[in-house]
């Protein structure tokens, strides 16, 4: 079992940025793929983002490509969520999961961290 611990998340004006981490414990982080995950007021969780256990390849949402890169240090035991260009519907709780392979559906993904809320104000 891996634990995670999302950290990064704030309260940022529309256009601004941030930076999410993802740190991971216990078994070696390095053989994982990595999935970010968020869950804004009233809906599903969603996909966001992913990255293979070698930091290549990486999948995104059509919603967030162009905006938002994900990269994996496996010495750091770390995968970060760089967020750029900021939209209010950017709002939500966004979770880390760890899983074989890259997928876009939640239930591929275990392990989950308790979240970071990230809020973008108009």
């Amino acid at each position: 079992q891996v634990q995670l611990v999302e950290s990064g998340g704030g309260l940022v004006q529309a256009g601004g940025s941030l930076r999410l981490s993802c740190a991971a414990s216990g078994r070696t982080f390095s053989s994982y793929t990595v999935g970010w995950f968020r869950r804004a007021p009233g809906k599903e969780r969603e996909f966001v983002a992913a990255v293979a256990w070698s930091g290549f390849p990486t999948s995104y949402a059509a919603s967030v490509k162009g905006r938002f890169t994900i990269s994996k240090n496996n010495a750091e035991n770390t995968v970060y969520l760089q967020m750029n260009s900021l939209k209010p519907e950017n709002t939500a709780v966004y979770y880390c999961g760890v899983g074989v392979v890259i997928a876009t559906v939640d239930n591929r993904y275990t392990d989950w961290g308790q979240g970071t809320q990230v809020t973008v104000s108009s």
